[in-house]
């Protein structure tokens, strides 16, 4: 039998974030180019990767790179690609120049391959908008979600979980920024909803696995339910991303499965995901077949 995961397998791949747009999937993905032997994250654009069947990947031109944002001096950490107005809106982290620690950029485009550019013109989210004090990469891995009414929010964090409401054109906060309390959570949040139920994932501890609380409202209260993917291989992290694809639900996540691969050198899996009667998750099976 073929093993299909990871999934891309000619570039290191890491903290996917995924859309449907028509019959096709979308997958953006961090870039990890650490050389063997290197233990620090070296991370200077996004790639992105289109498939109608989820087993044959076309991979399309970097489209976004984090000097793309003028006012960021680098570091292409984790992003979320969601499709508003008609257009593609990129929620990405990156260091900032002038503000210390990490921050939320956001791009934009008409196609989903891009080329992307910078919303804004300045950061959505930095250091200094935050009800705690901002440690280095306290604004990592955002994730938003927009309601049927087009109510929009963004949650993110390392080590705090945040939320803020966004503007209905998605280039501003326009609530408070609150945080939730979340066992063990570490960084990687996920946030999806599906028949009457919100899921919140995230990567739970260190190394990370991933866990999940649910809610009958995107303002909680959050109920915790567990562990939904346990510990990926030789890889301290990890960053969901769930879909619906044809009938069937998917769970995006990464490993350091390639030859030379680890924690700074990842790889993008899919494995299949599935639901329970009273809307839990069943935990991920990771295999090396995929889908």
């Amino acid at each position: 039998m073929q093993d299909h995961n990871p999934i891309i397998r000619h570039k290191f791949t890491a903290d996917p974030t995924v859309i449907v747009h028509g019959d096709t999937v979308w997958l953006y993905t961090g870039h990890d180019e650490s050389p063997p032997g290197n233990y620090e994250y070296r991370m200077n654009d996004w790639l992105c990767f289109s498939s109608k069947d989820l087993v044959h990947w076309q991979e399309h031109p970097a489209p976004l790179k984090a000097t793309d944002f003028s006012w960021a001096s680098g570091d292409a950490f984790a992003s979320k690609m969601i499709r508003a107005h008609h257009r593609f809106y990129w929620f990405a982290a990156v260091s900032h120049k002038t503000i210390p620690g990490k921050a939320i950029g956001l791009a934009v485009s008409d196609k989903p391959e891009g080329p992307f550019t910078d919303a804004i013109g300045s950061a959505l989210i930095t250091g200094d908008m935050l009800p705690v004090p901002a440690e280095e990469k306290i604004n990592l891995d955002p994730t938003v979600l927009i309601e049927e009414d087009g109510s929009a929010f963004i949650f993110w964090g390392h080590q705090h979980c945040f939320y803020a409401a966004l503007d209905k054109d998605l280039r501003s906060i326009t609530s408070p920024v609150r945080e939730i309390s979340l066992p063990s959570f570490s960084e990687g949040a996920h946030i999806h909803y599906r028949a009457g139920w919100y899921y919140l994932s995230y990567g739970y501890g260190m190394p990370e696995r991933v866990a999940y609380a649910m809610s009958r409202s995107i303002h909680g209260p959050w109920e915790f339910k567990g562990i939904l993917n346990e510990l990926a291989g030789n890889c301290e992290t990890n960053r969901p991303a769930i879909i619906d694809f044809k009938g069937d639900s998917y769970f995006f996540y990464h490993n350091g499965a390639l030859e030379n691969g680890g924690s700074h050198r990842r790889s993008v899996c899919i494995d299949r995901l599935y639901y329970r009667e009273d809307g839990t998750m069943q935990r991920v099976v990771m295999t090396s077949e995929g889908i």
